[in-house]
């Protein structure tokens, strides 16, 4: 069965302050992960976690290699990565106790949503805070 976004989800995880966990966040300026970022921090006043292989700041916060090196709750997981790898960094999402796991745009994994689901979890997929925000009026 295909996973469906649902609006009320996606308005309460843009409107309620929260960490999110940025998973594939770099420095590079023409990844769309930079601009999302500074959209959730900037735009909608979240916290935001660079997670990167490299460990770089961005936007002003401490980068981290892992997930499992984040300190602290996390409350979204945001996976900025190819399909093939969102499964992985979802489980990883769920051992880490996130509330929720937002897939981007073009990032789909239904058996990964799924296991979400079933653990509990708020999952979106396939779409972006940067469309979902300004299309519900939230910016």
């Amino acid at each position: 069965m295909a996973h469906s976004n649902d609006v009320d989800v996606i308005r309460r995880l843009l409107t309620t302050p929260a960490r999110w966990a940025v998973v594939g966040l770099s420095t590079n300026t023409g990844r769309a992960a930079f601009g999302v970022s500074a959209y959730l921090q900037q735009g909608l006043g979240m916290e935001i976690v660079p997670v990167h292989p490299k460990a770089e700041t961005v936007h002003g916060q401490t980068g981290y290699a892992t997930l499992d090196e984040v300190p602290g709750d996390i409350d979204v997981v945001d996976i900025f990565v190819n399909s093939d790898l969102a499964g992985g960094v979802v489980d990883q999402a769920i051992a880490r106790g996130a509330k929720a796991v937002w897939l981007q745009l073009g990032v789909i994994d239904e058996a990964a949503a799924q296991r979400a689901t079933e653990a509990g979890l708020d999952v979106v997929m396939d779409t972006c805070p940067a469309i979902e925000g300004p299309r519900l009026g939230l910016d």
